[in-house]
């Protein structure tokens, strides 16, 4: 980690979060809390979720785009806009610029996937593919916007775009007037910033409590030191909360509103992901669960809490890995390898042994050429589906009673 001085401070108040609701009301849909009986029984607490996946391009972040749009100036507009994005805010600043009718450049890495890339150009801009990660595609933006005149629209690191994002605090608070506690995905910090500030500025007795990635931690380790503080590295598959540089604006502001920082696996985000879609029927992407995943950090119970789900741009491919990923770990998913003696009704027995249990048999590999010694014996690999951890425990030592020295797969 590298410290960085701060150098830009300006002020967010709440008045500024309520003309902004004035200003994107009209576009931006009030996604109406539910209440999560699961997660409210795995926590402790009283569990509502925020769906922001349900928003209009599918993230937050087109509220923070909106209110920073609609205040440009006239000669600002016909300029035209700017902005840098591998994600939702390169959605949220396109749809924000066709919706008012103004011309707007995204510049994209070359690594971007090409549906995110489809997504963006379809709200009718001109997106530019330029370098191998987000901060060369910055640089490119910050090069364009000198070069043509264009206003840059900060994904973060602006006050008008949090004023935007903590429109989401005002919708709570109507709704859950005694709310205890705000969850929040933390990247740059633009979202948590207008959250903080307008939820403190309501109910100074909430809790805003921040939640970023355990490999992708810089916000976190500049609350706690007081020093902003960038990161050399970041490892973690909550893409859209890869952030190495928190902004300095947002940075002043959450180390004055914000309670506390928590951080969460990606094993953790995974299996949010899948307990999200199997009992909500909600699709939200890694970064969108964080807040779920770190109900199980929370030093409290009894507690009325809402989980910001943040966003749901997420590809088929890659929630399906999750969905396989969430499925191990809840203990649904079961594979394992014995060794059988290579002499008939072998497979039968073992067959026997997982219908007593209720085991479900998914895939099978009888494998004589896996054996060391394959003139006597064979591997059998079995994949079953399972109803948890105890589920499994109970066929292991059903197989072990039988005999079978039992090999867990995954």
């Amino acid at each position: 980690m590298k410290e960085n001085m701060v150098v830009n401070k300006e002020c967010l108040t709440l008045n500024d979060v309520v003309e902004a609701r004035e200003r994107i009301k009209d576009i931006c849909v009030n996604t109406k809390l539910i209440y999560s009986s699961e997660f409210s029984r795995e926590s402790g607490n009283e569990v509502y979720i925020k769906p922001e996946n349900l928003q209009i391009t599918g993230a937050f972040k087109l509220r923070g785009a909106l209110n920073k749009v609609g205040k440009l100036s006239e000669e600002q507009k016909e300029k035209g806009l700017i902005a840098s994005s591998a994600g939702n805010h390169a959605q949220g600043v396109a749809y924000a610029a066709s919706k008012l009718g103004i011309q707007a450049t995204i510049v994209m890495p070359e690594t971007t996937p090409l549906i995110k890339v489809q997504a963006t150009k379809n709200y009718g801009v001109n997106v530019v593919l330029k370098g191998k990660i987000y901060d060369e595609a910055y640089e490119e933006a910050k090069r364009l916007e000198k070069e043509n005149g264009y206003t840059f629209v900060h994904p973060f690191n602006d006050v008008d775009v949090a004023a935007g994002q903590g429109t989401i605090a005002i919708e709570i608070m109507e709704e859950l007037k005694d709310v205890d506690a705000i969850l929040v995905p933390i990247g740059g910090g633009g979202l948590i910033s207008g959250i903080s500030v307008a939820a403190k500025a309501i109910n100074p007795k909430v809790k805003v409590i921040g939640v970023q990635g355990e490999h992708a931690n810089p916000m976190k380790v500049s609350f706690d030191t007081g020093k902003l503080t960038f990161a050399d590295t970041i490892d973690t598959i909550a893409d859209g909360a890869a952030v190495k540089k928190p902004g300095d604006i947002t940075f002043e502001i959450v180390k004055e509103h914000v309670d506390e920082i928590v951080t969460v696996s990606d094993q953790e985000l995974m299996e949010a992901v899948f307990i999200l879609l199997e009992k909500h029927k909600l699709v939200a992407e890694a970064t969108g669960v964080m807040s779920l995943a770190a109900l199980k950090r929370l030093d409290f119970t009894g507690k009325k809490v809402v989980s910001l789900i943040s966003g749901g741009n997420i590809d088929v491919v890659t929630i399906a890995s999750m969905l396989n990923h969430g499925l191990v770990s809840r203990g649904r998913l079961f594979c394992f390898s014995v060794k059988l003696q290579d002499t008939p009704g072998q497979l039968l027995k073992i067959s026997k042994v997982l219908s007593d249990k209720g085991a479900n048999v998914i895939k099978l590999d009888h494998n004589q050429f896996k054996a060391i010694d394959r003139l006597k014996h064979v591997v059998l690999e079995v994949t079953v589906e399972t109803n948890g951890h105890e589920h499994i425990d109970e066929i292991v030592k059903a197989l072990n009673k039988e005999g079978y020295n039992v090999d867990k797969v995954y």
